[in-house]
């Protein structure tokens, strides 16, 4: 069959502590609420430095700076157990510190949203100038910047939402519409923020790959952001938006969504329009979400431990032909989670993971390594919510005892052959299964694994309009080059039927 192969992968974090702490969901609910409390006060004081979140060995590990099995020998709590030695960049991308990235904000800025302070722009053009991956058609977007006094006048009489680093004001994101809430200064800082991070991921997928921007010819975004007006609030389009910028001339794009799920169905809708010829060069991106930053704050705060969510995520994954030497899809048994499935969790891993096994002829063991929902547990144990990967590789090995395939008192093997660490912020679509793409097919590539299995997984009651759930699931897997074979020849060909019909008659003497 037709097969889609990976040929590239970007990981990209931006430190962004400051639009965490004033626009993170959690703090910015409060703040409008209750006003500065002592739980906001709190908060201030565990703000992460940028030395600090690069020295964070989960997010060493989501941009390449680590393997995953440095990470997995990395002391508990990883936040009181710091790297002594990283890098701002890794193998798959970077981590951008706060001030680089409302740059890039600007940059990615094309109706005059952002605003920045004119002598922070200038220090930070300096900044941006030294970045290997912006050129001069970037640079040249960057403005110029305004007065202190003109940009506390928009705050306070046009509701533009102002940026800080520390104390400092930077800038500020304006609305783009005087009573459209979906053009609101809130929603679209949401928006350009996601866009820049899409950008940046972008650029260091075209840069890993060696891809020109003009060969390109498809992207779609996944995030969980939403772009429109009042009239199709959400009618897109991120994917063109994030092209324009990065310099994909010859690429047209669209969006895909389905929460946390969205990620998963966009590589294979990806995957299947280079599998049947439409598209050669297909991108699936996506940057950060601004709310979900310090999402779990309250519970960090109350147990004495850094506000561990302030970094915006960002990814993207380059889909080809298949070419016989980087790993390829297998679209021929993909896992589905139907409307009549059953929500149940056990329900849900059936048909994300035995089914699909199933078409392929594959048993449990079969697969390497599976990676589900990859939140880094520090972030979530805190918060009740436990350790969501491990959560699911126990799943995964509870369905294989249920279907005869798998010892009971062997489970805990198999959780700990088959699972991965979890290495990816909380941004819903973020964690769920791709992030660890990129380690797979390095793994692949170099004969340490065979097969791997991606699972994504949304929650669809969120948006109050049904309570089902959503899933999605691939198989990433070595490509075995099939050999081409060739067209018989007329002559070859009535050798052939003269050869059976000598036989037939052969056998109708022998019959006689």
């Amino acid at each position: 069959m037709a097969k889609a192969s990976i040929k590239g992968y970007s990981y990209c974090l931006n430190h962004v502590p400051n639009l965490a702490f004033h626009y993170g969901n959690t703090p910015f609910t409060e703040r409008v609420l209750r006003g500065e409390t002592e739980f906001l006060g709190n908060l201030k004081g565990k703000m992460q430095s940028f030395e600090e979140a690069c020295a964070y060995a989960p997010n060493q590990a989501y941009i390449g700076g680590i393997s995953l099995t440095d990470l997995e020998q990395q002391p508990s709590p990883m936040y009181e157990n710091r790297l002594k030695s990283f890098d701002r960049f890794g193998k798959y991308g970077e981590i951008m510190p706060e001030d680089e990235f409302i740059g890039l904000m600007d940059i990615c800025d094309v109706f005059d949203i952002i605003w920045l302070e004119q002598s922070f722009a200038a220090e930070i053009r300096g900044k941006l100038e030294k970045h290997p991956l912006l050129n001069e058609s970037h640079l040249k977007r960057l403005e110029s910047g305004h007065a202190e006094e003109e940009i506390s006048k928009e705050v306070s009489e046009q509701e533009a939402l102002p940026l800080y680093l520390g104390e400092r004001l930077v800038g500020c994101c304006r609305r783009g519409h005087e009573t459209d809430e979906c053009l609101s200064s809130y929603v679209l800082l949401e928006n350009i923020a996601c866009k820049a991070g899409g950008v940046l991921s972008l650029l260091h997928l075209m840069k890993n790959a060696g891809l020109k921007p003009e060969e390109i010819d498809y992207v779609i975004e996944c995030s969980e952001e939403a772009a429109g007006d009042a009239n199709q609030r959400g009618g897109g389009n991120f994917a063109k938006a994030v092209a324009e910028i990065a310099g994909c001339s010859n690429a047209s794009g669209c969006d895909v969504r389905s929460f946390c799920a969205g990620p998963v169905n966009a590589i294979i809708a990806g995957a299947c329009q280079v599998a049947c010829g439409a598209r050669k060069n297909v991108v699936v991106l996506a940057g950060g979400a601004v709310p979900k930053l310090y999402m779990n704050s309250r519970d960090h705060v109350k147990k004495g431990m850094p506000a561990l969510e302030d970094c915006l995520g960002g990814f993207a994954v380059l889909l080809g032909p298949s070419d016989g030497e980087n790993p390829v899809i297998r679209l021929d048994a993909l896992g589905k989670h139907s409307v009549g499935a059953g929500a149940s969790p056990q329900a849900i891993t059936s048909a994300l993971v035995w089914e699909p096994l199933q078409k392929l002829g594959l048993d449990f063991n079969d697969v390497d390594k599976y990676a589900a929902e990859l939140q880094i547990p520090e972030i979530t144990l805190p918060a009740g919510a436990g350790d969501v990967p491990l959560a699911n590789f126990k799943m995964i090995a509870a369905l294989a005892v249920m279907k005869g395939r798998l010892e009971k008192s062997a489970m805990n093997e198999f959780v700990k052959a088959k699972g991965i660490p979890g290495f990816a912020h909380t941004q819903g679509h973020i964690p769920s299964g791709v992030p660890f793409i990129g380690h797979a097919c390095d793994a692949i590539k170099a004969n340490e694994m065979k097969r791997a299995m991606i699972i994504g997984k949304g929650s669809l009651f969120l948006a109050r309009l049904t309570n089902l759930s959503d899933g999605a699931s691939f198989v990433i897997e070595q490509d075995q080059k099939e050999e081409e074979k060739a067209a018989l020849t007329r002559e070859e060909i009535r050798e052939t039927i003269l050869d059976v019909l000598q036989e037939l008659a052969d056998d109708l003497k022998k019959e006689q």
